[in-house]
């Protein structure tokens, strides 16, 4: 009886030290790290553009109230640290941001001084246009390009891009004025005539954007729009002499 206990016990020792090796080969996978792995997809210098571009569009989407470093990081699917990593702080991430839209901006408004006409007072007005045009179509970004408080106008990208922008401005002024005007060294005239410009389209763009010219629009002849009547305020005033 013994002898047969022994035997079916010898039977069995295969069958249960097979299944050893099995579980043996069996590894936990080790825990992700969240965040670890989520800059990857980005090749290396592309994920501050990414970032950028991620910021431009919570920008437009949620204004610049919703505008931190966290929403961009959402936005762009990467970690947290990542937008800390390329600008330091939110002052620089928007500053950054800003010199794109500046460099935008000067673009569009240079394009179409190009192809504005041949006199400078029609370049003037085409670059005009493009300004209010470009603020209508990326609201978001040319308020931020405003907001001087929240930026850091020494930033190098900046401050090239900006006064790249003004540069052209100047020169377009100085066009329709038909002398040449250096933006280093202004007259009073010179000054007064870039203000003058200035203020109007800006101060147009402002308006038009904030709903506040609905109410003399609602006024005018049907079929007069935001341009028509910009159109009519630049005729009267862009390249004019200031009154002695």
């Amino acid at each position: 009886m013994a002898r047969k206990l022994d035997t079916a016990r010898a039977r069995v020792r295969p069958a249960a030290t097979s299944v050893a090796p099995t579980r043996a080969v069996r590894k936990r996978s080790a825990p992700r790290t969240p965040g670890a792995h989520d800059d990857a997809p980005y090749h290396h210098g592309a994920l501050r553009d990414a970032l950028l571009e991620a910021a431009e569009r919570v920008l437009e989407r949620d204004g610049l109230a919703g505008l931190t470093l966290r929403a961009v990081a959402r936005e762009a699917g990467v970690s947290h640290a990542a937008p800390t990593h390329h600008f330091g702080d939110l002052t620089g991430l928007v500053s950054e941001l800003a010199a794109i839209g500046f460099r935008q901006f000067n673009a569009a408004m240079t394009a179409a001084g190009d192809a504005g006409g041949s006199s400078g007072l029609e370049k003037a007005m085409a670059r005009a246009k493009a300004y209010v045009a470009y603020a209508r179509a990326h609201p978001g970004m040319y308020g931020l390009m405003f907001r001087t408080e929240r930026l850091d106008m020494a930033r190098p990208s900046l401050h090239e891009a900006a006064g790249a922008a003004f540069a052209g401005l100047a020169g377009a002024i100085g066009a329709s004025r038909h002398e040449q005007i250096s933006e280093q060294a202004l007259s009073l005239e010179q000054a007064a005539a870039i203000a003058r410009a200035w203020s109007l389209v800006h101060g147009f763009t402002t308006l038009l954007l904030d709903g506040r010219l609905a109410d003399i629009l609602r006024r005018l002849p049907k079929g007069t729009d935001s341009e028509t009547l910009l159109d009519a305020m630049l005729k009267s005033t862009v390249g004019q002499p200031p009154r002695p």
